[in-house]
This record gives C-alpha cells, structure tokens and sequence, in this order.
C-alpha cells in the first residue's frame, strides 16, 4: 500500500484548542477498501456502560488495539488491547506521518445507524498525561461531531466528519473542551472510527 500524501488540512480558531481537520485523508477507493475490512475483521464488542447509577447496553460497538497490554478505562469500563494487526498497523503509520506521534493505542467505536451514539465527554483519562494528541479517522457514514467549551458556553463547533476524513486534537483541547457524536433520526449507514492515543 502506497503513502496518500500530501494532504490538505483546515486548522479552527478556538480558544484553548489545536483542532485540524483533513477531509479526504484517505481517496474514496482506499476508504472504501478499508471500511469493509474493519467492519469484517475486527473483534467488535459491545460493553454495559453504567451512566446515573443505570446500567444498559453501550450504544455502539468497540474494540481496543494497543502496545505491551496496556489497558485502557473509561465510564466504569475497563478494555483489554488486542495485538496490532497488519490493517491497523497501515492505517497507524499513514496517520503518524501527519501527527508526528508514535501512538500506542488504537480505540475502535463501529456506530451501526443513526440510533447508536457517544454523549458528551473528554479524551481526558489519567493514562493518556497531560494535553494528549488524539488522532480520530472516520470511515463510513458521515456523522455529526460536536465540540463544546466547557466554560465559555458560546464556543461551540459542528464538524461533518466524512469517508476517509482524520481529525486531529491536539494541546488543551482535552482539557478545556467536551465533544459527542449525537444520535440522528436519518436512516444513515454505519460508520467506524477510530481514535489513536497514547497511554503513558
């Protein structure tokens, strides 16, 4: 498989965050390609999350990929990483060119239609230190990805994130910003993403 750059990037102006955004990240034959072999290929789990003191189903599919074991945690759930694979391993090493990151963990959210979702949260867990680097590329169905300011309730942004598109979170964006992927009532298809970070 041959390297796609170079690429063309949007950076947004927000205070308190380093947010850029590279829509065709990978050509729509290569997304294409890669989303049926993540969709068919990876051991895809669906979690209890417990939210409120209630405990349901996690409202979508998720996988978790990484280096030496490292566990990962977050909402009271604790993964296990599988080994790298050739196909992450490809998808790692095409997005590490850009983010000038050696990530260690990959996790894997597959939304099956508009009803699955991720509410409001922040890459912020202990492991992954301070100002982590989150590199998130989408493949599938474009959803909805919105950021809000925790403090500063007029700074909010709204990203469509499409086929093949990475969107990279980088400084005190974590810190200062909440995101979600919001449920939608469109009869739409499924989408994967993936998140790499690295867990200290």
């Amino acid at each position: 498989m041959n390297s796609l750059f170079p690429k063309e990037k949007i950076i947004f102006d927000l205070p308190d965050a380093e947010i850029e955004y590279y829509s065709s990240f990978f050509d729509l034959a290569r997304a294409n390609e890669l989303f049926e072999k993540l969709k068919a290929e990876i051991p895809w789990q669906q979690d209890n999350i417990t939210v409120f003191g209630k405990t349901h189903p996690q409202p979508r599919l998720t996988a978790l990929f990484g280096n030496e074991g490292k566990s990962y945690g977050y909402s009271n759930i604790v993964m296990q990483p599988h080994h790298w694979n050739p196909l992450l391993m490809f998808i790692k090493d095409e997005i590490e060119t850009i983010a000038q990151e050696n990530f260690t963990t990959v996790l894997l959210n597959y939304y099956r239609d508009g009803k699955d979702s991720n509410g409001w949260h922040a890459d912020n867990e202990r492991e992954l230190g301070r100002n982590p680097v989150i590199a998130s590329v989408s493949f599938g169905a474009e959803r909805s990805f919105h950021l809000q300011h925790n403090t500063l309730k007029d700074q909010k942004l709204k990203i469509n994130l499409e086929h093949g598109s990475l969107l990279i979170m980088r400084g005190t964006t974590q810190h200062f910003w909440k995101h979600q992927i919001p449920k939608t009532a469109k009869d739409i298809g499924p989408r994967i993403n993936l998140t790499f970070r690295i867990i200290k």
